[in-house]
């Protein structure tokens, strides 16, 4: 083996994988020293021996099983010190610093499960397009409320969206997607309500919306003039706060991405950035204003929807990545590889395989500061909700890199999976929260029994439970428990438009699958509605197999824990909110619901679905 494939096996650089096919693919010697670098690694340099690991795992209350040669000092998580020597003490949970013979180890101090929530269920709603043509404007987080409210009234356990994460609306208003943040940590104040005079139309058009939004926020803001409670938090939030400001500040003058702004601005430390700061001092304070806004109005949302009697209330996403020229990686460069981005190999979907543009953690640095931005991301998302869903729970066990360029294949990184399946643990038990992590697609061998012993619940979609041709659905009673149970998702057509075929149609018009192969895509459809049909026969009663309550009675009867109903579904909608695979060539994130909040909530299906639900034991609140 050569120091090359030394240093990149030590690195976590798998060294081969099996795609979707059975085919094995090995790692080019490029791929492995772009990865290496990519890490800051030299591709050179073999790693040293070491007498302790770099973390290791422990139950909390409980003397970790570590052996420790002469004396030891432990830095506990809130700063306390312990000194010793031989046995190390029981820890409080938490994340703690063990130093001994000239070396670190993070004890991860965790439960060694998360309890299972009990058998419940909610609603899932695109927030930006809960305001129907005929009003317009962005959907805001109190007509999240709303129908966090009306749907509480009726039965549901929690209100599921996709990411509220801060996004790009500074400087780029077509830079939207929710999954392709600027900061994890921070939120998107578009969600703020406020009236703009934008007419309205079919499609929310956030290049109209984002500047007028901004615009009558700041109007807001000057008009307030924030007190002391503002000030309060901005001592607590500190300067991790007053780093993104001055991101958000800076763009606005220099534009969107700091990949593209003059080199002195690059780096946070530069003599150029601490002059801007002083020079901008306004406009920080406006931007960290919009973070304690938004902050405040999630908050009430949540508040409003644990009243009105929702078990978990809020339930969040959490993007896989962030986009690599953000306010995240500018204000921590260190956490994330630069020069690689996350991906996906060649599949029958992607035959050249994907690249997201989402930066990656870096193993490495993840490592060397005790997994601290992956529990700080964890943390503030969970301060907001009772459940979190970590969008490709696969990158906690590796994750595919691309090199940046596009030259080079990409490739997997192993990443210390038991420590990051410890810190979830820590952050979520800490508040009480429900993690579920989407663990869709082809999973690595190992990862759903990690995931079961750490309590963290799986998705599963009625629409793929299903094997053989004609096909043969999963019967209600072989699901598994510890598990979100759906019939699609934001990315996959709607109960109707699923019968329809529309997501087929829709991608034979736009270019993406050649009109031949859609025959034979809508034959195997047709199949796939008799066989589901044939076993919602044996649930529905006198109901019309096409009807949503047909739907809804299959996934009622699940083991799963938790069921997730599609607003879309509510509404007898054919319209898929996100197309994969499309930008400008679909409307994505963009269609708005064709009614509003409070008729959502008072719509008959959902009074249907709510029966349904607590008929199959599905708690129904008071």
């Amino acid at each position: 083996m050569s120091d090359l494939d030394t240093r990149a096996a030590q690195a976590g650089i798998l060294g081969d994988y099996r795609d979707l096919y059975g085919h094995w693919h090995a790692t080019p010697p490029e791929t492995k020293a772009a990865l290496l670098s990519a890490m800051g690694l030299d591709a050179a340099d073999t790693q040293p021996a070491r007498q302790l690991p770099k973390w290791h795992v422990c139950t909390h209350a409980e003397p970790p099983g570590l052996g420790v040669p002469g004396e030891w000092q432990i830095t506990l998580e809130d700063g306390r010190g312990i000194e010793g020597t031989g046995r190390l003490p029981a820890l409080p949970m938490g994340r703690h610093r063990l130093e001994a013979q000239g070396e670190t180890c993070w004890l991860l101090s965790a439960p060694p499960r998360l309890p299972l929530p009990e058998r419940d269920w909610g609603l899932m709603v695109p927030l930006a397009c809960l305001r129907p043509e005929g009003v317009g404007g962005i959907g805001a987080f109190d007509d999240l409320a709303v129908i966090a409210e009306g749907a509480a009234a009726q039965g549901a356990g929690f209100l599921g969206i996709n990411p509220i994460h801060a996004g790009f609306h500074v400087a780029d208003p077509g830079g939207f997607s929710p999954y392709t943040p600027s900061h994890r940590r921070r939120l998107s104040p578009l969600y703020l309500p406020t009236a703009t005079s934008v007419k309205p139309g079919p499609l929310v058009d956030f290049a109209a919306e984002t500047p007028a939004r901004l615009a009558a926020l700041e109007a807001e803001f000057h008009n307030a003039r924030p007190g002391p409670g503002f000030d309060s938090w901005l001592r607590t939030e500190g300067e991790e706060l007053r780093r993104f400001a001055l991101h958000q500040a800076l763009s606005e003058k220099l534009g969107a991405y700091w990949d593209s702004w003059d080199p002195a601005y690059r780096d946070p430390e530069s003599p150029q950035v601490a002059q801007a700061a002083r020079d901008l001092a306004d406009r920080l304070r406006f931007h960290a204003w919009l973070q304690y806004a938004a902050e405040g109005a999630v908050a009430a949302t949540q508040r409003r929807a644990l009243d009105a009697g929702m078990r978990h209330g809020l339930y969040l996403d959490l993007a896989v990545g962030t986009h690599p020229h953000g306010a995240e990686t500018w204000t921590d460069r260190s956490s994330f590889a630069t020069g690689a981005s996350l991906g996906a190999p060649p599949d029958a979907f992607a035959p050249q395989g994907q690249n997201w543009h989402l930066a990656p953690f870096n193993p490495v640095a993840l490592e060397a500061t005790g997994f601290e931005a992956l529990a700080l991301t964890l943390r503030q998302q969970l301060r907001f909700c009772g459940m979190l869903r970590i969008d490709h729970i696969i990158g906690f066990e590796r994750a595919y890199w691309v090199p940046e360029g596009g030259e080079l294949p990409g490739a997997y990184v192993q990443m210390p999976r038991e420590a990051m399946f410890a810190v979830a643990r820590i952050e979520a038990a800490r508040c009480g929260g429900v993690i579920i992590g989407e663990d869709l697609g082809v999973i690595p061998d190992g990862l759903h029994a990690a995931m079961d012993e750490s309590g963290l619940l799986g998705c599963r979609l009625a629409c793929f439970e299903h094997r053989g041709d004609p096909p043969e659905f999963k019967r209600p009673e072989d699901y598994d428990e510890a598990v979100i149970a759906s019939f699609t998702t934001h990315d996959l057509p709607t109960w109707k438009g699923w019968r329809a075929g529309r997501e087929i149609d829709t991608r034979v018009e736009i270019g993406l699958t050649p009109p031949d192969h859609a025959e034979g895509m809508r034959g195997w459809r047709g199949r796939e509605i008799a066989g589901f049909d044939w076993l919602s026969g044996q649930f529905r009663g006198d109901l019309a197999p096409e009807a949503p309550e047909a739907m809804f009675h299959m996934l009622a009867a699940t083991r799963s824990r938790l069921v997730a109903v599609q607003v879309e579904d509510l509404l007898d909608s054919d319209v898929q909110p996100n197309l994969p695979g499309t930008v400008s060539e679909y409307p994505n994130w963009r269609q708005r619901l064709p009614i509003g909040p409070q008729e959502i909530a008072n719509t008959p299906v959902l009074a249907n679905a709510a029966r349904i639900m607590e008929a199959s034991g599905r708690r129904r609140q008071t």
